[in-house]
């Protein structure tokens, strides 16, 4: 029997001004799409008793795209790491219902690392 090894790797690269920019508007719009779902699910389950699972939160932020206060949502150059906030949001309610770490925390632009991951389907 095989057994597949998995490896990751990690590279440092120094952006131009314009990529700079471009990883700045996604940092904050991957920021503010965990803290708008995580916002939507404790509104949810305070108010009405009700969960919301990643596929809800997935056909929300397709709403939010379209209304004009986060019509900005959809410059982000690829979508796949605001989905990813959704799924590291989800993961982190997980945890918690499983007892493994804290109530999930809203994200802070000072406080919190700002990073956005890309899946390997992201890429050309």
């Amino acid at each position: 029997m095989t057994q597949q090894v998995k490896r990751a790797f990690k590279y440092r690269f120094y952006p131009t001004g314009e990529q700079a920019a471009e990883l700045s508007r996604t940092f904050g719009c991957v920021r503010l799409v965990y803290n708008k779902a995580l916002e939507e699910r404790t509104r949810a389950w305070c108010g009405e008793q009700r969960r919301l699972s990643y596929v809800q939160s997935s056909a929300a932020l397709t709403e939010w795209k379209r209304t004009e206060e986060l019509a900005f949502l959809t410059e982000v150059l690829s979508s796949v790491p605001l989905q990813q906030a959704l799924r590291h949001r989800q993961t982190a309610f997980g945890n918690f219902f499983a007892k493994r770490a804290r109530y999930p925390r809203q994200k802070s632009r000072k406080k919190s690392r700002a990073s956005a991951e890309y899946t390997r389907s992201a890429f050309k």
